[in-house]
């Protein structure tokens, strides 16, 4: 009898507890707190829909407004219209990236020289940027110099001073010494 009793013990621990210490549960919901509803399950249709919405504004990212040739000089003839805008805002050149794409949608042929203008582009403020970058660590460098040899001449000046005190200091002493002696 008690080998049963041992044996249920053993089994509802490895069903129930060990279960628990192993993987344990989250903490129930208050009891305020309602459970939400499940939504409901979609049928074919509402598939069929969701996707072809999905799919037309996938579509409909890849055309903007602006990255053609005639959206360009449309928007410079809109702008000399308008005479005031005109005068006040020039007409803004293209980003890059817009420029690229322009170049990509003409074809392998455009894409080349786009990229060599930007390359260009790059690598020139690249140049004066460290140009730029030298002049002023040579400015820098100067000026330590400067600061460094004004402190020599500085601690030169002071020393000789102090040299020229010593050496009058000690004739003065030796001539102190003079007059006391008396041959």
């Amino acid at each position: 009898m008690k080998w049963g009793v041992a044996w249920r013990n053993i089994k509802r621990y490895v069903k129930h507890d060990l279960k628990e210490i192993a993987f344990p549960s989250s903490l129930p919901d208050p009891p305020h707190v309602q459970a939400k509803p499940k939504p409901r399950k979609l049928t074919a249709k509402d598939y069929v829909y969701i996707v072809r919405t999905a799919a037309s504004l996938h579509a409909k990212s890849f055309t903007r407004d602006g990255l053609t040739k005639e959206d360009w000089k449309k928007a410079g003839l809109e702008e000399q219209d308008d005479s005031d805008v005109a005068e006040k805002e020039k007409p803004a050149e293209p980003s890059s990236l817009e420029e690229i794409a322009l170049a990509a949608r003409a074809g392998a042929e455009h894409i080349k020289p786009a990229l060599q203008r930007i390359y260009m582009t790059r690598a020139s403020a690249y140049r004066d940027a460290l140009k730029s970058f030298v002049e002023g660590y040579q400015e820098g460098v100067a000026e330590v110099m400067a600061k460094n040899s004004e402190a020599e001449s500085a601690a030169r000046r002071q020393r000789s001073r102090e040299a020229d005190e010593q050496t009058v200091r000690s004739s003065t002493a030796e001539e102190a010494r003079k007059d006391k002696m008396p041959f």
